[in-house]
């Protein structure tokens, strides 16, 4: 069951300091600015986004938090966003997943169409509240449910295009996973739709697909290009998959594998065929 949460209601007057470059202190409330801060009373909600933005750069995390959730409060989706960021990572407030994954929510119910200037966070938010999904949020009703995890990776995946969503889809299809029948077939696709968008994880996985196909050479230098792509976090993985390919090829394999890998990264081309 998909557990939808919107409609949180905050009350948001508060004033807060933040340190200027001369020291001065800036404030505002919902209806009183301060003439340091260059907002008015009727500032919009992107202005007081963009003043959140700068105390955030300048290291005024809290105060930053403050002026997103102001800004959030007044339908501004990118303060949304970066709030749930901020709560997810435990940046500048303390780590709080369900108020992330509350966020999150948020955005997801908005009414943004694909190819609108505000679609990347509500694909970055489906992805979010997919990953809690498959794992639940201990101590809150945020129960584990794979089913409604793969209802939001695929809404990503296929109105906007997410690379990550396109890569869990195509783990999900490999296993099985949230209620779907496994398909190989099925897996290639998502994968190689999100290998072409230059995701590392989607290429090494679509690689070892076509090294265990009998495509030796396409998939080790798909394995090997992904290796040099990856985060550090990722290499760890790809390089125990990539060698294990690597020792079980021949050597004229190999060579012409690093030879099409260093192709790859300077072309970008990640086709299976």
């Amino acid at each position: 069951m998909v557990i939808r949460l919107f409609g949180f209601v905050r009350v948001c007057v508060f004033g807060f300091g933040v340190a200027a470059g001369t020291g001065n202190a800036m404030a505002f409330d919902e209806k009183v600015f301060d003439d340091n801060t260059g907002l008015k009373a009727e500032s919009s909600p992107w202005d007081v986004f963009k003043f959140g933005y700068s105390a955030y750069q300048s290291g005024h995390k809290d105060q930053a938090a403050e002026a997103y959730r102001y800004a959030a409060e007044k339908g501004q989706i990118g303060a949304t966003w970066k709030l749930a960021r901020m709560y997810a990572a435990g940046d500048g407030v303390t780590r709080d997943d369900y108020e992330a994954f509350k966020f999150f929510s948020e955005i997801v119910e908005q009414d943004v169409e694909p190819g609108s200037r505000d679609e990347s966070y509500v694909s970055d938010a489906l992805v979010a509240l997919a990953g809690y999904m498959k794992t639940g949020i201990p101590g809150t009703p945020i129960q584990a449910d794979p089913v409604a995890a793969q209802e939001y990776y695929m809404r990503a995946a296929a109105n906007y295009r997410n690379p990550s969503a396109q890569y869990e889809m195509g783990k999900m299809f490999l296993k099985g996973e949230g209620g779907m029948k496994a398909s190989v077939r099925q897996a290639g696709r998502w994968l190689q739709l999100a290998a072409e968008k230059g995701h590392a994880g989607a290429q090494a996985t679509l690689g070892n697909l076509l090294f265990q196909s009998g495509k030796v050479v396409r998939g080790l230098a798909m394995m090997t290009a992904a290796l040099e792509r990856a985060t550090p976090a990722d290499q760890i993985w790809i390089r125990g998959m990539q060698e294990e390919a690597f020792s079980l090829a021949g050597e004229a394999d190999r060579r012409t594998a690093i030879s099409l890998a260093q192709d790859i990264l300077g072309k970008g081309s990640t086709s299976s065929q």
